[in-house]
């Protein structure tokens, strides 16, 4: 199967109000609407096929790349390959599928991070804090938590909205999980205040640090 029959078969599954909801939360004009579960069906079909998954991400085709995220082998993916692809693509949505499905797996990814945390490029930076907010959560021992807390607390004012968004992840997590720290990370996030005003839907926590920490903890008991 080719790019082109993919291509076909997605804009065949397009949906004006799933469009719409793309745009809203950042996609560009290069998409269809398609929803997550028919991507997800494609996906299921065509299982592991890595030339084919590189083919529809350079089409830069909102649906392609979520469905090249699915079915690219990480482990033939260089550094150099998989740091062009994060740079690439700026809509958040797409970023994370890509984090969780490609660098979440990929086998060098301590490399990259120590590099993405020290990087100028946004999505770069994004992709290197969310490898240390899942450092802090389950490899603690890689990173250095008083370090990071200073830099949180000195950098996340000024950074990219992108950025921002791990960073506070990974400010949670240390109050999550790591009780000896617990107080300073409340108290950066209290100093900093940024999501606490963020609109939370019912039934979910919001992303102000403090609120998520201790609505974590208070699960934990």
């Amino acid at each position: 199967m080719k790019a082109k029959d993919i291509l076909a078969q997605l804009e065949a599954l397009g949906d004006e109000k799933m469009r719409a909801q793309n745009k809203k939360r950042g996609a560009g004009d290069n998409q269809f609407g398609v929803k997550m579960g028919d991507i997800r069906t494609i996906a299921k079909k065509i299982k592991t096929n890595h030339e084919l998954a590189l083919e529809l991400w350079d089409t830069g085709n909102v649906e392609a790349r979520f469905l090249a995220a699915l079915i690219i082998d990480p482990k033939k993916l260089s550094n150099d390959e998989i740091a062009k692809m994060v740079s690439s693509e700026k809509f958040t949505h797409i970023a994370d599928w890509f984090y969780s499905y490609v660098i979440k797996e990929y086998p060098d990814k301590e490399t990259l991070r120590q590099k993405w945390m020290h990087t100028s490029d946004i999505m770069q930076a994004r992709a290197g804090w969310s490898l240390t907010s899942g450092c802090v959560t389950r490899n603690p021992e890689l990173v250095d938590i008083p370090a990071l807390l200073d830099r949180i607390e000195n950098e996340m004012p000024k950074a990219a909205p992108e950025v921002q968004w791990t960073m506070n992840s990974t400010l949670a997590q240390i109050g999550i999980n790591h009780p000896e720290y617990r107080e300073r990370a409340l108290a950066i996030g209290e100093k900093l205040g940024i999501y606490r005003d963020y609109p939370t839907s019912k039934g979910c926590t919001s992303p102000f640090a403090p609120i998520w920490i201790n609505e974590m903890v208070r699960r934990q008991e």
